[in-house]
């Protein structure tokens, strides 16, 4: 019994540190940081739940936020972010300028952007001055995951996409070292 004890001892002093960093709820991400970050125009979307990850491949973690905004573009200089939309991209026109213009009927997606925050050396996605963010528009997601993903001959990180749409489909965007690529990948993440 007292060998079993200190086994379930040792395994939490192991296993409680890294289920902590990984958790969005030990991280404070809430409305004040996204304003702090992007604007007053974002708010969270509380049921979708931050997810970290290493999406340049550079060590740091990254970490991607859902959130919505009426227009982003406004705020791009102030708060040093980038849009994109690689959604409209894929299907042949994705300047922000003109589809972030375009309405969606479903009151439930208006306004939905995914925030991306690339960490620092120092501090990380949380540092003062984070190494990039982008705000992606026109997403219609309705839950985000950090997963790995064959691209060619290597293996990145990328935010897969459970999209809100009546069929189930699923994509993933990654970034290909000058913007972000959205890929669709067919049925469900499950």
């Amino acid at each position: 019994m007292r060998k079993v004890l200190l086994l379930l001892a040792f395994s939490a002093a192991i296993l409680l540190p890294a289920f902590g960093q990984g958790n969005p709820a030990a991280r404070k991400i809430d409305n004040e940081f996204v304003r702090q970050q992007f604007g007053e125009g974002f708010t969270l979307v509380p049921e979708v739940a931050a997810v970290f990850g290493d999406l340049d491949g550079d060590g740091v973690e990254d970490v991607v936020i859902a959130a919505r905004c009426k227009n982003p573009l406004p705020n791009q200089a102030e708060h040093n972010y980038t849009v994109m939309d690689p959604y409209y991209d894929f299907f042949g026109y994705g300047d922000p300028k003109v589809t972030t213009t375009f309405s969606e009927p479903d009151p439930q997606r208006r306004g939905l952007v995914v925030l991306i925050i690339y960490g620092a050396e120092t501090g990380g996605w949380r540092s003062a001055t984070p190494k990039a963010k982008y705000v992606i528009v026109n997403l219609p997601y309705k839950a985000l995951s950090v997963r790995k993903m064959n691209l060619r001959k290597k293996t990145v990180e990328a935010i897969y996409v459970e999209e809100a749409s009546d069929f189930g489909e699923s994509s993933a965007l990654f970034f290909d070292g000058k913007k972000f690529r959205y890929v669709p990948m067919g049925g469900t993440m499950q």
